[in-house]
């Protein structure tokens, strides 16, 4: 069988986000986020670590690019801290945080990799949650601000961005379920949220083709193919209703069809805090969508008693990774091909893909990553996959560069391409990091990787 190919100009890339690699959580004048403030709280985090130096990024960037040179990558998708530089939210920015992504933005350029941006990744500057935080209709505004102050100062140099990454996530995992910051659990605040980050990204849209000309500009989803556990009507309505939620509440405003109808939460309180020309602004033209894909979700309804434990008609694979996930590449190409022939988006990436494995180095401090390297590969032929079927896919961002602070569970779970000793701050590249490498190098699957 041919190995599958990747055109020259497809973009091999890793991903990162700031609160997860940073640190320097309170100095030369940055603000606090949500972040802070909620890892510091007893209880909240799984093995009780912060965020407070993390990766040490903002130190050792410069060494974190030179491994991004030897992997050989096309692009790198990073988010900027909204408290880093507009340390209140709103009102002066902040000369040392905007500085910062100078010096990295020019450092990546220099090294010829491309830079793509995004605004948010759930760091909050914590001056707007006493205020309200995104339940608030003023935050949108407030995101709008921002920006217009990120595009200004990078748009010069950067034209790739990403307004919003991962809605649903900020919106009910950290307003309904409480894992996240701001660890809240409120239906109300969670429909709230979900309409004013959709109401943040269309206004940043305009604003971003206004002060950065020639912008390449989208949003981050996770998506995942949403499978009924039965050939059940009650299963079948659950599948349904939970696509609405995690899919189409995220999908169909982009592309001006408002919210769907099929949901699990009461549609007359989310539009409540809709107004007159809030969906067409919503609806502002993209030209990719990003995608963040980690596995499928099979659903079964609860209401009908006796059904819960009914036998499964569609078995889960035994593979699943530390995070407790199925190992279920085929969704990529499922998602992608729903994607493209229900909204037909200009172009996509894969933004986030990657998996959780217990990485320890052996004796001679090695770090043999075989099940990241597989799952990598699996998904990296649906990639191709996807290509060959004709749909505009024309990247792919390994997550992550680094080991990181995994939110809820602290250091916990390790995603990276390359090991992070968190006592030591010492990177070391892992196997998966020299066969990604070779996959960059050749465009190509096929072959031994030299590890």
């Amino acid at each position: 069988m041919t190995s599958p190919t990747f055109a020259k100009d497809f973009v091999f890339g890793a991903a990162t986000s700031s609160y997860q690699i940073e640190g320097a959580w309170n100095e030369d004048g940055k603000g606090e986020s949500i972040w802070d403030r909620f890892a510091h709280a007893p209880g909240t985090i799984e093995d009780g670590a912060t965020g407070d130096v993390a990766c040490d990024h903002v130190r050792r960037y410069r060494e974190d690019i030179e491994l991004m040179a030897t992997l050989g990558l096309d692009a790198y998708r990073f988010s900027v801290s909204w408290p880093r530089v507009l340390p209140r939210g709103i009102g002066p920015a902040n000369e040392a945080g905007l500085a910062f992504y100078d010096r990295l933005v020019d450092a990546l350029l220099e090294a010829g990799i491309r830079p793509f941006v995004t605004l948010y990744h759930w760091d909050l500057p914590q001056a707007l949650q006493d205020r309200g935080g995104w339940p608030r209709r003023e935050t949108a505004d407030a995101f709008c601000e921002y920006a217009a102050t990120m595009g200004r100062r990078l748009g010069d140099r950067v034209k790739d961005w990403t307004t919003v990454n991962e809605p649903f996530v900020s919106a009910a995992i950290g307003h309904f379920e409480g894992r996240h910051a701001p660890g809240h659990r409120d239906e109300r605040e969670t429909l709230a949220t979900t309409h004013h980050l959709l109401l943040a990204h269309g206004g940043a849209v305009a604003i971003l083709r206004d002060v950065v000309p020639d912008a390449r500009i989208g949003i981050v989803n996770v998506h995942q193919p949403i499978h009924p556990a039965s050939d059940s009507e009650h299963d079948q309505v659950a599948a349904s209703e939970t696509d609405g939620l995690l899919n189409r509440t995220f999908l169909d405003p982009l592309v001006g069809r408002g919210y769907p109808e099929v949901v699990p939460y009461d549609r007359s309180v989310l539009h409540s805090f809709v107004r007159d020309g809030d969906l067409e602004r919503i609806a502002a033209p993209l030209d990719f969508l990003g995608v963040n894909y980690y596995t499928r979700r099979i659903e079964r309804s609860t209401a009908v008693p006796e059904e819960r434990n009914a036998p499964r008609t569609r078995f889960e694979r035994p593979g699943r990774t530390e995070m407790g996930w199925e190992v279920y590449p085929e969704g990529l190409f499922e998602t992608f091909e729903r994607l493209h022939g229900d909204y037909g988006f200009p172009s996509y990436y894969i933004t986030e893909n990657g998996a959780a494995y217990p990485d320890t180095p052996d004796a001679s401090g090695r770090i043999h990553d075989p099940k990241r390297i597989d799952y990598h590969r699996l998904h990296l032929e649906q990639a191709a996959r996807i290509v060959s079927a004709g749909i505009p896919l024309c990247g792919y961002f390994a997550w992550s560069l680094l080991d990181n602070f995994e939110w809820s569970f602290g250091f916990t779970k390790r995603f990276g391409l390359i090991y992070v000793d968190f006592e030591s701050g010492r990177r070391r590249p892992k196997d998966s990091f020299s066969w990604y490498r070779e996959v960059i190098g050749r465009r190509s699957l096929g072959g031994d990787a030299a590890v």
